[in-house]
């Protein structure tokens, strides 16, 4: 039973962290139905970015503060150069030019910063919490309550707040959001500015206990996809529960298979959801560009 638990302890912790980068492809994908593969080096730069400002002197919070501002610029920076000047593109070409901003985003932070390792101090201390013989860190108590303060304010957000509406009114119907005042392109970079943050936060939660490094991005982002797309692309709370089932199924998998498989158990959900349930558990709805 003590087995079971560790494991799933660790599976619900890293979870929560693929349900916050499944929460950026959900929130990008509904303003702009945009398929976002950098949403892994967001992670990754928000762990860094922290990690060589707090080794430069700079107090941790406001490092990690700093990380935040720094990654949603370059997330509004992607939408503005990159996304809106492809507009007309088919999807293909969105994903095509995701795909290649992860790799330069990549290659920057390998010169920008290093190729090693690194790590944060805990947040609340390392000395384990004992439950059913199992242990929990207590660095997964931040995440996990990260993750649901993210759920939490994005609820309040987008229920009320205007501009929240706003969104999800594009989200709806980008022609009908445009007649009505609403600006698209605001929207739009404002979706790609909040999802960066996101990610960031999720870097900065985890590297105490995962580890960072310039190339984590990738798997980040494969694994996020996964859990976006079990859930129900589009929709958050799907984005939630897929990413807890992800990072269960990864830890059991681990766990009770084998380590060196851990990675595939995202990419056979993959498989399994386009093959047998393509709009995800809880029924997201399919709408094409216009």
């Amino acid at each position: 039973m003590s087995e079971f638990l560790q494991f799933l302890f660790s599976g619900i912790t890293i979870g929560a962290v693929y349900a916050m980068v499944a929460l950026g492809f959900t929130i990008i994908y509904s303003a702009s139905d945009v398929i976002n593969f950098a949403q892994g080096e967001f992670v990754m730069l928000g762990g860094m970015c922290t990690v060589f400002l707090a080794a430069a002197g700079v107090p941790l919070p406001i490092a990690a503060l700093l990380a935040i501002v720094i990654t949603a610029g370059v997330g509004a920076a992607l939408c503005k150069l990159a996304i809106e000047q492809a507009r007309g593109a088919s999807v293909v070409a969105l994903i095509i030019i995701t795909i290649g901003a992860s790799v330069f985003l990549r290659g920057i932070a390998q010169v920008v910063f290093d190729k090693q390792l690194h790590r944060l101090p805990a947040f609340s201390g390392e000395q384990p919490i004992l439950i059913g013989g199992a242990t929990l860190l207590p660095q997964s108590l931040w995440v996990l309550g990260g993750a649901g303060v993210i759920v939490i304010a994005l609820h309040r957000f987008f229920r009320r707040t205007l501009f929240g509406k706003a969104i999800l009114a594009a989200a709806q119907n980008r022609q009908a959001a445009r007649l009505v005042g609403i600006n698209i392109n605001l929207v739009m970079l404002s979706s790609f500015a909040l999802s960066a943050a996101i990610g960031a936060l999720a870097g900065i939660l985890v590297t105490p206990i995962t580890l960072t490094s310039y190339d984590v991005g990738t798997m980040l982002a494969l694994k996020g996809f996964a859990a976006a797309m079990l859930g129900g692309m589009g929709n958050p709370v799907g984005a939630i529960v897929g990413g807890l089932l992800v990072g269960v199924a990864e830890a059991m998998g681990a766990g009770y298979i084998s380590s060196d498989y851990k990675d595939a158990a995202a990419f056979l959900i993959i498989l399994a959801v386009l093959s047998f349930l393509p709009q995800g558990l809880l029924g997201a709805r399919i709408r094409e560009r216009v």
